[in-house]
């Protein structure tokens, strides 16, 4: 009989911590009823006591979902834990995430402590969230980098107070596997109440050095029954491990006994409504979700494939719920596809958010072949722009090998109108010195990034920008399949994010 491994996703919570993703309550919502019908075991909504969105997210989304366990994280400090609590005060079921560095790093110049004042600063946490509730998982933040012995003294001291999970994160994602996997061994032979499953191992691996999936599988092999895991492997620097790769790794690898309570043909929705919400592309080649993780160009590889698909492919598409029949959509596609293909996504929009989303999509289609999946996700976030203070009417640009770059600009700013015009150092250059004129403030572009997120001479491309203005970074999106407009709206979202 196959053992039970639990599944912590922590999108909402060290996913949602990279730069320009931010969700707000509502999106965040939605993504944790995805995580729920994903068959996610725990949720870790949130850091309360880091902002007041973090902690009205996690009483919001306590009361949305109802079957998984609902986590926020804390600090080893009292007052961090109370308002978790407090936050929790709706989840039918619960987890207090509290911890401490163990690192000689950590403990030397981040607390300036030593090993013995950390243990104690661990149990006492420990024991204070357990006057609150029952279910206390501890991490030891740095573990990767912390010694055996000492780690080993520091989680049996946490078992004892109460921990009923105890957390090892490679926080630096430094380790090699086999050093994970034999840290995770050394813990379950050498602490009390870890063999006997009182308390459980949980992985946490980032993945700096692009080993947090090995990691985890290590981890899990030598004896964790939880891994912490994010959609896509979003995350912090270079991303955490990818629920989705040791979901498949495990279903593919039957020979390791380990199952999940993951649907797996809900991973592919899952991920694009991830990505869309968070205006993070998946990259093509990315196992499992990327566009290209189930196409062949090698003629070899198609010829196999065309003979046996087993031949080249270890997974059925239809597992990961890629459907390989999907209706294709353009111009003359009708509200009812549309609305199938935001399903499949894992978007449900009511009547009226549907009918705005089929006009956007009806002028996308007509400058287009074929509208996909990252079309049909980028149009159903698009509406919100609808609401924004400043909109763009229209915009016209003069540019070409010889000539200077001019453009003219019309916004809509809270109902009135304006017009100017600019020239610049290219089409783009051009088009956002027209709209500074209008909107006269000290704004500074501090990155701009553009992505193709659909394939062919039509594709939507999509910008991401950073612009500075009084001395607050702010985050901006924009897509469409004329690159200039986009940028120009990518701006302006930034624009409608500033706070004056």
């Amino acid at each position: 009989m196959s053992e039970r491994l639990f599944i912590f996703d922590t999108t909402l919570r060290d996913g949602e911590q990279v730069p320009g993703c931010q969700l707000n309550t509502i999106e965040k919502i939605q993504v944790a009823k995805q995580l729920e019908a994903l068959g996610v075991d725990i949720i870790e909504a949130g850091f309360p006591i880091s902002s007041p969105g973090d902690y009205n997210s996690v009483i919001e989304i306590s009361k949305a979902v109802t079957w998984p366990t609902i986590c926020a994280l804390t600090r080893a400090v009292e007052r961090d834990i109370d308002v978790a609590v407090e936050a929790l005060r709706f989840a039918k079921h619960r987890r207090i995430h509290t911890g401490i560095g163990t690192s000689d790093s950590h403990i030397k110049y981040k607390f300036n402590a030593t090993r013995e004042e950390i243990i104690e600063r661990a149990v006492a946490a420990v024991k204070y969230a357990k006057r609150f509730c029952e279910d206390v998982e501890f991490y030891a933040e740095d573990a990767g980098r912390t010694d055996n012995e000492y780690l080993a003294r520091v989680i049996e001291a946490v078992v004892k107070a109460g921990a009923t999970v105890c957390n090892i994160p490679d926080t630096t994602g430094y380790c090699l596997p086999d050093e994970f996997g034999a840290k995770i061994k050394y813990l379950m032979e050498h602490v009390d109440g870890l063999s006997n499953g009182k308390t459980i191992l949980s992985t946490h691996c980032h993945n700096d050095l692009g080993m947090a999936t090995a990691n985890t599988l290590e981890g899990i092999i030598n004896g964790a029954r939880q891994v912490e895991v994010t959609i896509n492997g979003i995350g912090e620097r270079a991303g955490n491990t990818s629920l989705e790769e040791i979901a498949m790794i495990l279903k593919c690898h039957k020979g390791i006994g380990i199952d999940t309570n993951i649907n797996t043909q809900k991973i592919y929705p899952t991920s694009r409504l991830v990505s869309s919400l968070m205006n993070m592309p998946v990259q093509p080649n990315k196992a499992i979700v990327g566009r290209n993780a189930f196409a062949h160009s090698s003629g070899i590889h198609q010829d196999g494939v065309l003979k046996n698909v087993q031949t080249y492919e270890i997974m059925d598409p239809k597992d990961v719920g890629i459907d390989d029949n999907s209706i294709l959509l353009t111009a003359r596609s009708g509200r009812a596809a549309l609305k199938h293909r935001l399903h499949v996504n894992g978007v449900d929009l009511d009547e009226e958010k549907l009918d705005k989303v089929y006009e956007k999509f009806l002028q996308l289609a007509d400058q287009k072949k074929e509208v996909n999946d990252a079309d049909v996700l980028m149009l159903a976030g698009a509406d919100t722009a609808d609401a924004h203070a400043v909109r763009l009417d229209f915009l016209q640009v003069t540019t070409g090998k010889g000539v200077k770059s001019v453009a003219s600009i019309g916004l809509d700013i809270s109902g009135q109108k304006f017009e100017a015009a600019a020239s610049g150092n290219g089409p783009v250059d051009a088009a956002i010195k027209a709209l500074k004129k209008i909107i006269m403030k000290q704004m500074t572009l501090k990155e701009f990034t553009i992505q193709a997120i659909s394939k062919g001479s039509d594709d939507v491309g999509k910008v991401h920008m950073q612009v500075e203005y009084n001395g607050s970074l702010y985050y901006g999106f924009g897509a469409n399949t004329d690159i200039v407009t986009a940028s120009v709206e990518a701006y302006i979202d930034c624009i409608n994010k500033f706070k004056n």
